[in-house]
């Protein structure tokens, strides 16, 4: 049975015990003014500033990639450049290398931006999962500029008996998917987590106040 909001909770007409909450469950009510669960920051800054943060991860990790990476390396001889058994394994090495290095770090950024922007509704998850998106491009294309080295110019000056690393390349675009897989895997564990959380108030609010049960 639905009971009137005013008279019911507060039959006898007396202002609300401090900390009271009661009404709309997004908003507690302290000395009469209600608080109501809102972002801290428009959307544009919010975007903005995701943007920003995987574009210098991406950055970052584009670096490492260059800088970790195993290469094979090709032993020269009179007939050209030729890759033995044990070199072999290691020319999908750096797919594994991007692939790990993507995913670690869509994963701890995804998770603290979507616990960030939680408040910001379901749009949340699209944006962090477009700014993952954007720092694997980031990051691959810092890689190649710094370490992608063509191999034939290098075949054609280096002597036999020499040892030349292999270009360092992606041979297929699926680890770039290791940003999007870690990003979106972050937000469902956080927004499963959360999924019962009451709002957090982001107005401000006295440390000493402290709500009192709802009167039905």
């Amino acid at each position: 049975m639905s009971q009137p909001q005013d008279n019911q909770h507060n039959p006898l007409g007396r202002a609300p015990a401090y900390g009271q909450s009661y009404g709309h469950p997004a908003a507690q009510y302290q000395f009469g003014t209600p608080v109501v669960v809102e972002p801290k920051l428009p959307w544009s800054k919010a975007i903005a500033v995701t943007i920003a943060v995987f574009l210098v991860a991406g950055a970052i990790a584009g670096w490492a990639w260059q800088q970790f990476a195993p290469l094979a390396q090709y032993a020269v001889d009179e007939n050209g450049g030729a890759l033995g058994e044990e070199q072999m394994t290691k020319v999908f090495g750096p797919d594994g290398s991007f692939t790990a290095i993507g995913f670690l770090t869509a994963l701890v950024l995804g998770a603290g931006l979507f616990w960030w922007l939680r408040n910001y509704g379901p749009w949340t998850v699209g944006i962090v999962v477009l700014g993952a998106a954007l720092g694997g491009g980031i990051a691959w294309g810092v890689g190649m500029l710094l370490g992608h080295d063509p191999l034939q110019p290098r075949l054609e000056t280096a002597k036999p008996g020499d040892l030349i690393d292999a270009p360092l390349e992606l041979h297929t675009w699926t680890p770039l998917a290791a940003w999007l897989v870690g990003a979106a895997l972050a937000a469902a564990i956080i927004a499963t987590a959360t999924w019962r959380a009451d709002p957090v108030a982001t107005g401000s609010v006295s440390a000493a106040s402290e709500s009192s049960p709802q009167v039905h």
